[in-house]
């Protein structure tokens, strides 16, 4: 499991997925065959036959039901945080628990195998992930910046393309990166592992499933005391005491310089969700989250009041009031922030300079057989180069269109962009393949950066072209990762492809639909006091509006913000790098400073909270947290996520009081 920052650096538990590794290993290794002969002995000894079930329609159906599901919850937590979970694993777990159910209950009357889940975990990561990356990201920054959404039909195309487009570039690069070279993908691995377990017959994974479950009920209710009873017990004329709720954050008692707490945005949380969020990102990323909000909120907040900066901003069209508030103390920080995370994940990047010189070298052979090879021995069994061509060009061409029609993006600058997402997809595969890194806003920045100069002062072309190559390199990494697992388990690469695609469908059904019905318009994640801060949107908006207007049009604290706050990320980069790990784990995290800086105080003492708690449960009872502690966090994430979601709907309808 794993999650992603708003620089698309994900955040994730590196020592559990790579100790799964050695178990999760296929029941040869391949490493130790020669290459040549690679091919040959999967077939032999891996391959589980052409005649074994894998895409059925109950695998697909069902992997698109739960897929749908998180793709709302990814949608939820991607506007607050800028974080996406990984669906795999809970897929998994889910769908295992959910099938012995339906046998228990006689509504089925076989367990579905070991490969039709893995295809069921294709489908549900595709529809999860693959088509709503982008809406907490670049669709989400072209709301910020022209207050207006894209057309559902436009946007409902846009995703399509974008994912296939993903789907189709992962085609060559899987026999390349997976079958001859054996990169790890250690998620995959990791997702393999866990349907081991689950069919092994083990009730480590039943419990999982069962403290999942629980906690998805109870996120579900805390959500509703949170946001929803209040409104419709008020509709339905209630007494006073029956409308009162669960406050999602209390406020300080106490001033700094005579200004209450509160106006500096200094409250303390209650809502568990993003305490379960912390719970999985880790102590280090929580811990530095909540030192950066401590110092942007409580030191350099009042201390840029104290000097009239923001009466000076609002002078200057900034911030629509001049007084201090909790906005406008993330506004300023938005370019301090967004500048720590951008240089982090461009340094990191360039520290994977092996992977781009590994990528380009793989071209010439991506789309090759192995030299002096007669027979390929699993030619039936893999996605054919047509199927890449074909998709590549259908979509690819749809992305053209759509950038030339609604941004006036030059033709030929929309096929540089499609050509120049293949390129980066590239490379963020194999980050993904070595590291289970995908650098995915990285490739964004490198984009937006690219389009900077070609097209300048043209800000909505400057996301959506940075979007081709975040959303396909999103989709690619997904596939790649779940045909990891296929290979370890002995699937047919075909099949397990098609689950993907089809999840594209379960996706885009659910989460465009689910975009407008949460963000109905700008003001909802952005202005005065937003409902979702949109991290990961504003870093693009950020970046997008610095490379259109100028770094001349800030205020000059706010380009001091941004120096300081790039070379923080460049030194805490470079450092991990070089410094041993044990002091590594002692040093702040880049992300977590940076993202302190975009999101609300409390948010980020509720991730410290969380991620405490876990740790002390980890020393205290290792077997247990190991077992409990993702499966309950994820649980109250997908909860309350849905639950909101429920009460988007109900308030649209006038249900509701609204907020």
């Amino acid at each position: 499991m794993h999650t992603t920052a708003p620089n698309g650096q994900p955040s994730h538990d590196r020592d559990s997925a790579v100790s799964s590794s050695s178990s999760a290993a296929a029941p040869v290794d391949l490493t130790a065959v020669p290459v040549a002969d690679r091919d040959r002995v999967w077939l032999e000894q891996v391959y589980r036959g052409d005649d074994a079930p894998q895409a059925t329609l109950r695998a697909i159906l069902m992997g698109g039901v739960i897929g749908g599901v998180m793709s709302l919850s990814n949608l939820y937590i991607g506007l607050k945080t800028g974080w996406g979970l990984g669906v795999g694993i809970t897929a998994c777990i889910v769908s295992y628990a959910v099938w012995q159910s339906f046998m228990k209950l006689g509504l089925a009357r076989s367990q579905m195998s070991i490969l039709e889940n893995n295809c069921m975990q294709s489908t549900a990561t595709s529809a999860g992930v693959s088509t709503g990356g982008t809406m907490v990201s670049a669709i989400a920054a072209y709301l910020i910046i022209t207050g207006e959404h894209i057309p559902w039909p436009v946007l409902t195309a846009w995703t399509v393309c974008l994912a296939v487009l993903g789907v189709a570039i992962a085609v060559p690069m899987k026999r390349q990166m997976i079958n001859r070279e054996q990169l790890t993908f250690p998620s995959g691995v990791a997702a393999a592992e866990t349907l081991r377990s689950l069919y092994a017959g083990g009730d480590t994974a039943l419990l999982k499933a069962r403290s999942l479950f629980f906690a998805l009920g109870l996120g579900t209710v805390v959500k509703w005391f949170v946001e929803g009873h209040g409104g419709l017990m008020k509709r339905l004329g209630a007494p006073a005491w029956l409308q009162v709720g669960i406050p999602a954050h209390c406020e300080l008692p106490f001033t700094i310089g005579g200004v209450a707490a509160g106006r500096y945005g200094l409250m303390l949380p209650v809502d568990p969700q993003m305490m379960a969020a912390g719970a999985i990102v880790g102590l280090r990323t929580a811990a530095s989250m909540a030192l950066g909000a401590v110092f942007l909120f409580g030191v350099l907040g009042p201390w840029l009041d104290g000097r009239g900066v923001f009466a000076e901003m609002h002078a200057a069209g900034a911030l629509p009031h001049p007084e201090v508030s909790p906005a406008a103390i993330r506004k300023w920080g938005l370019w301090a922030g967004s500048a720590t995370m951008v240089a982090a994940g461009l340094t990191a990047f360039a520290f994977q300079w092996r992977s781009l010189v590994h990528a380009m070298a793989g071209l010439r052979t991506l789309f090759g057989r192995r030299s002096g090879a007669v027979h390929d021995p699993v030619a039936h069994v893999e996605v054919p180069v047509s199927w890449f061509v074909a998709g590549a060009l259908v979509s690819g061409a749809g992305c053209v269109a759509i950038m030339r029609l609604e941004w006036a993006v030059p033709v030929s600058l929309g096929i540089l962009a499609v050509l120049l997402a293949f390129v980066l997809s590239l490379v963020a595969c194999r980050a993904t393949g070595e590291t289970d890194i995908t650098p995915i806003g990285a490739m964004g920045k490198v984009t937006q950066l690219f389009y900077g100069v070609a097209l300048p002062q043209q800000m909505q072309a400057n996301l959506m072209t940075a979007g081709v190559t975040a959303g396909a390199a999103t989709a690619a990494a997904d596939l790649l990762t779940d045909l990891k697992s296929g290979y370890l388990l002995g699937a047919n690469a075909r099949r397990q492809t098609l689950a993907q695609a089809a999840g594209i469908l379960f996706g885009t059904v659910v989460v465009v639909p689910a975009w407008y019905l949460l963000v109905k318009d700008a003001t909802v994640i952005s202005g005065d006091n937003p409902q979702f801060t949109a991290p990961a949107a504003n870093v693009w908006a950020s970046v997008a509006e610095l490379l259109s207007r100028g770094i001349e049009s800030l205020h000059p604290t706010c380009r001091a913000g941004m120096l300081v706050g790039g070379l923080v990320g460049v030194l805490l980069t470079v450092a991990e790098k070089f410094i041993p790990r044990r002091v590594v784990a002692w040093m702040p995290s880049a992300t977590g400073l940076g993202l302190a800086f975009v999101i609300e105080f409390h948010d980020s003492i509720a991730f410290l909270v969380g991620a405490l708690v876990a740790a002390a449960y980890a020393r205290w009872r290792p077997a247990q947290a190991e077992t409990y502690v993702v499966p309950v966090s994820s649980g109250i994430i997908a909860g309350e996520s849905l639950m909101g979601v429920l009460i988007a709907f109900l308030g649209a309808f006038g249900l509701l009081g609204g907020r």
